[in-house]
């Protein structure tokens, strides 16, 4: 009913900055939180950033005031803007978003994910 589809994802060097976008598409009411976490080779999941109905914006620690969540409703869009690039953000990047697909019934969605590469 419901697809995330992330873009935005490739290789750059220490330092530099990528934009990721999740467009979400199907049958959506409405949509409340939409966010972003990231998983490296042989580590878990994590959670990198959220944008909430409201603007209530939530970092991780290890990529706060570098990355900047953005969200444009009009098109059902997330973006992830990450600036000062470090090895460590070295991961699979995947949107999720909790859709009300009808009035009072949510559900989580996550896309396939978005590879992004940090290295010299």
């Amino acid at each position: 009913q419901v697809q995330l589809v992330e873009s935005g994802g490739g290789l750059v060097q220490p330092g530099g900055s990528l934009r990721l976008s999740c467009a979400a598409s199907g049958s959506i009411f409405s949509i409340d939180t939409m966010g972003w976490y990231r998983q490296g080779s042989g580590k878990q999941r994590e959670l990198v950033a959220f944008d909430a109905t409201g603007g209530n914006t939530n970092y991780a620690t290890s990529v706060k005031g570098r990355f900047t969540i953005s969200r444009d409703n009009a098109k059902n869009t997330v973006y992830l803007q990450m600036n000062s690039l470090k090895p460590e953000d070295t991961a699979v990047y995947y949107c999720y978003a909790t859709v009300e697909v009808v009035r009072g019934s949510k559900y989580h969605y996550w896309g396939p994910g978005t590879q992004v590469t940090v290295s010299s």
